[in-house]
């Protein structure tokens, strides 16, 4: 197994994807504007853990230098970072949506370049970006996450259709629900009915299962929620 990357690392999902693809015997690069809180998935996993601004092409061309340091090609790379600001249109900080925007979505279109350019000339790799609902349908006050999964979601099914064809499986995951974490407020309401939130274990099942699948029957778009979430 190459090289995997995590762009936008933490707990929950990220953590759960870090310790799946560790077991499979890859190499793992895991990237955070905050990587102290990384060290006990390092522990498990002998990650490496670089520091990275996702919205800055200066770091996102760091993190892949330094994936090139390590043995093995680069296989795959997933993007969970994100920004978010909640407000009404009206009252809403200009410049705070400005920064959620470039996070979840130009920061994804970085890593996606830089890994293409990786990609390509082996003629296999796996791109994948964690969405949202807000990507396929905006709610209210939510502008900012709105209008950065959805162009996350436009950037996943353009680089389909472009790279499909030369070997790179690309895929967008449409998180339908919010992810279980039991060290929030939420344990609550999970400890009340379990069912009420995605299992990070079972989504990143999903990640290792849309890897692996065949070249003749490749997704790109994948949708998750628990079974009791309304459509």
């Amino acid at each position: 197994m190459g090289t995997a990357i995590i762009i936008g690392a933490g707990e929950g999902l990220s953590a759960a994807l870090a310790r799946k693809l560790h077991a499979r015997g890859h190499r793992l690069l895991l990237a955070a504007r905050n990587i102290d809180k990384l060290t006990g998935l390092q522990e498990e996993t002998g990650a490496r853990l670089v520091t990275c601004d996702a919205a800055d092409p200066a770091d996102m061309e760091k993190v892949f230098a330094e994936a090139d340091a390590m043995e093995g090609p680069l296989e795959v790379a997933i993007y969970n970072a994100s920004g978010r600001v909640r407000g009404g249109i009206t009252g809403i900080d200009p410049e705070a949506v400005k920064t959620a925007i470039l996070v979840t979505g130009y920061g994804a279109f970085l890593m996606a370049q830089q890994a293409a350019r990786r990609m390509i000339p082996n003629g296999r790799g796996c791109i994948l970006f964690t969405g949202a609902s807000a990507g396929v349908k905006g709610y209210p006050n939510s502008s900012s996450f709105a209008m950065g999964k959805f162009a996350l979601r436009g950037l996943a099914q353009s680089l389909a259709r472009e790279l499909h064809p030369q070997g790179i499986h690309i895929g967008h995951f449409v998180i339908d629900g919010g992810i279980r974490n039991l060290k929030r407020q939420e344990r609550i309401e999970v400890a009340e009915n379990p069912d009420s939130m995605l299992d990070p274990e079972a989504i990143a099942d999903s990640y290792l299962h849309f890897i692996d699948q065949p070249r003749s029957s490749w997704a790109w778009e994948i949708e998750l929620r628990p079974w009791v979430e309304k459509f």
